[in-house]
């Protein structure tokens, strides 16, 4: 596949993103419009946008890729994403009508009313560090399949890559913010489905197979075991473990995330938001389904065609992530390059947009006060939101440069870890707040509790096979440390006579 007509298509698709950028924000760019697109969103539009958001491009690439992972994953993930639908629900139903109660721009204000300032600052920062992590990496990951497809035959660097990736992101957020994300993520999803869907009849026309014949081909294959029931100790695929981490990591890194709840928090009306979640969970299913087919079909037409894994640049071990940009632009016609390059895109840039959006609101809400009264009237807010912004491209650049730096692949699941660690605490501390009443806080030794609970998980986690009789933790490790958390925030609490209101 040409470089050429790919980076051809790339420009063409932000020249599209751009144009929408400016319409959407030409009349109005101010911080309601940024940061909640002045609660005036149509929850449709919401709903199916915020599939780009969930899904990023390392789940457009990894999810097919793990499909025939040398550990046996086949569909196991699946049992994953039905805990992330009862997570959804959970959300919907508890989560949302709290937020919507108390009229919240930023989701961590709620535990600045009910727990106190330095819980609120700490729910904060574990968010800006979480979500700075997750989005760099995740972003890391899709520029190297543009710097290896594209770039490298220019001769441009790694470095100006991800510049070049950022810079265009920042183009069309900096100004319309959340009210532009959602218009933009609503076309980008489109283009993520599309291409899904695109990626299926392509493989399944090369393998001369029919719908219905692909997924007979499927359901008969070596890919397509869901339930995993032998071995709960050792087995990390265990459908309790992955369902019951499904839920939790949902509440968490879903429900408890200034990202995803933003968009859920520009609609008019509780009802609005929850009629969003409920279609959103429907669509979120339904299309993992197709992702895990689209990998079982890659698998299939692979071993036809003498196709193995890409081998790592760095540790030359196969990396199952590389398969779908390897036969997608290297072993099909043209278009489904085109289709590939156009999900992949979509994917990665609906959750990195959202995220940067989501940064400089908590930073400019929960740190900058933005959102206070005495700060509504000053004139240079605008000017702070877009240096704030600014600041966060930066810092996200740089991230992801230390983790090339790096040069190592495992850097990138530890990165991934240490995300999912540090929403551990959120739940603790939101927990604490919904359940526990008539109790406050020691509030200056809750971040002291939020950093040591994610360090005992971590070391739960490397001996719990001697510890507890050969258990191996999977994604159900954030729900003990959010218990570590919300069970040492009973030990600083003192009871109150003031009855808490939310």
């Amino acid at each position: 596949m040409s470089p050429a007509i790919l980076l051809s298509f790339l420009l063409g698709y932000f020249a599209l993103l751009i144009g929408v950028a400016y319409f959407t924000s030409r009349n109005n760019s101010d911080n309601a419009s940024f940061f909640i697109a002045n609660r005036n969103s149509k929850w449709y539009l919401v709903a199916f946008g915020m599939i780009g958001t969930a899904l990023s491009g390392v789940t457009f690439i990894s999810v097919p890729g793990e499909v025939g992972a040398p550990g046996g994953n086949q569909f196991q993930y699946f049992q994953f994403v039905l805990g992330n639908a009862v997570g959804f629900v959970i959300i919907a139903t508890v989560l949302l009508p709290l937020y919507y109660r108390m009229n919240l721009t930023s989701i961590y204000s709620y535990i600045e009313h009910r727990l106190g300032y330095f819980s609120y600052k700490t729910a904060a920062s574990i968010f800006l560090l979480s979500r700075t992590l997750g989005s760099a990496t995740r972003l890391y990951l899709v520029v190297i399949v543009l710097q290896r497809f594209i770039f490298d035959s220019y001769g441009i660097p790694f470095w100006a890559t991800v510049l070049i990736s950022l810079g265009l992101i920042w183009s069309y957020t900096f100004k319309g913010g959340l009210k532009t994300i959602i218009i933009t993520d609503t076309l980008q999803t489109f283009f993520l489905v599309l291409s899904v869907f695109l990626t299926i009849y392509f493989v399944c026309s090369s393998l001369n197979l029919d719908i219905p014949q692909a997924f007979e081909t499927i359901k008969n294959s070596s890919y397509s075991k869901i339930f995993f029931l032998d071995d709960f100790l050792t087995n990390k695929f265990y459908l309790s473990k992955q369902f019951i981490g499904g839920i939790f990591v949902t509440i968490a890194m879903t429900g408890l995330d200034q990202d995803l709840m933003q968009k859920n928090l520009s609609m008019k009306t509780i009802g609005e938001a929850k009629k969003n979640m409920f279609t959103f969970t429907g669509i979120f299913v339904v299309l993992n389904i197709f992702f895990l087919s689209v990998g079982a079909l890659l698998y299939i037409f692979a071993t036809k065609n003498g196709i193995g894994i890409p081998l790592d640049h760095v540790t030359q071990q196969p990396r199952t992530d590389l398969l779908f940009p390897e036969i997608a632009l290297n072993h099909l016609a043209t278009l489904p390059a085109i289709v590939f390059m156009l999900g992949l895109t979509a994917a990665t840039f609906a959750t990195t947009d959202s995220a940067l959006t989501a940064l400089t609101t908590s930073f400019c809400v929960d740190f900058l006060g933005m959102n206070k009264k005495e700060n509504l009237d000053k004139g240079n807010t605008v000017r702070k939101r877009h240096m704030v912004h600014i600041a966060f491209s930066i810092l996200m650049f740089l991230v992801i440069l230390v983790i090339n730096a790096l040069n190592s692949s495992s850097v990138v699941s530890l990165i991934f870890k240490i995300a999912s660690y540090t929403y551990g605490p959120l739940l603790g501390l939101y927990s604490f707040g919904l359940f526990v009443k008539n109790r406050g806080l020691h509030d200056k030794l809750v971040p002291l509790v939020c950093i040591l609970a994610p360090i005992a998980c971590f070391f739960l986690d490397k001996y719990s096979v001697k510890l507890l009789g050969g258990y191996v933790f999977s994604v159900e490790l954030i729900l003990v440390n959010g218990l570590i958390t919300f069970v040492s925030l009973l030990l600083i609490s003192r009871k109150t006579d003031q009855q808490t209101k939310f």
